[in-house]
């Protein structure tokens, strides 16, 4: 997959009111600074070694997303600084983010990681089970994270019809979630889909965060 340029993709994303978090995973410090002396400042990573590896040596305002998929017993390694958490899925891993937070006096925001494609592999929440824990009485005790929209990952295809069916899913879900949680809540915003090879798609369907990597990047390292 050919690279491309960031202020390119940049006015692609803001004509359609989207954010950019920059895929780094994999790629060394010499890579993100590439993209941040041109003025990029949110990058995504899927693990949590990683990331705690990187944080210290790069820029301190960069605002570091978490969007792999995130294990109770890492959370406290990222809790004191990370931006924003893509991939929760359990109200059990909302609540060691409320704790590890605690700790740092921080607020995390979080997106509920939604199931929208046809792979066993993908991990994510239904609507079932989203509204399940939007509806659990100890979510209201939470007071170091905040709720603030969807993330999900259509299927690794070549079908066009089927990756943007998948997308308007999730942002029926997102609909949904809004109207019956958080009509008075504007900080429920998000709605993170999107990735190097179906962003467009995404674009057209309202996504707020496209997570990219290697169209910036190139192939991982």
């Amino acid at each position: 997959m050919a690279t491309t340029s960031l202020s390119q993709l940049l006015e692609e994303l803001h004509a359609h009111g989207a954010k950019l978090v920059a895929v780094s995973k994999t790629h060394g410090e010499e890579a993100i600074m590439g993209l941040y002396r041109q003025g990029q400042r949110a990058f995504g990573e899927n693990w949590v070694q990683e990331l705690v590896e990187k944080q210290p040596k790069l820029p301190a305002d960069i605002e570091w997303h978490f969007i792999g998929h995130l294990q109770t017993n890492k959370v406290k390694y990222i809790a004191s600084f990370v931006h924003m958490i893509h991939s929760v899925d359990s109200l059990k891993l909302l609540q060691e983010i409320d704790k590890q937070a605690a700790k740092h006096n921080r607020v995390i925001p979080c997106l509920l990681e939604c199931r929208i494609a046809q792979e066993e592999t993908k991990f994510g929440l239904t609507l079932a089970d989203a509204g399940a824990i939007l509806s659990d009485p100890a979510l209201a005790q939470l007071k170091h994270v905040q709720i603030a929209g969807v993330m999900g990952m259509a299927s690794f295809t070549e079908d066009t019809a089927q990756v943007k069916k998948e997308f308007e899913q999730l942002k029926a879900m997102f609909d949904t979630l809004k109207q019956s949680f958080f009509a008075q809540d504007d900080r429920f915003c998000e709605i993170s889909m999107g990735m190097s090879g179906d962003y467009r798609i995404a674009l057209e369907v309202g996504t707020t965060l496209v997570r990219i990597g290697s169209l910036l990047f190139g192939p991982r390292e």
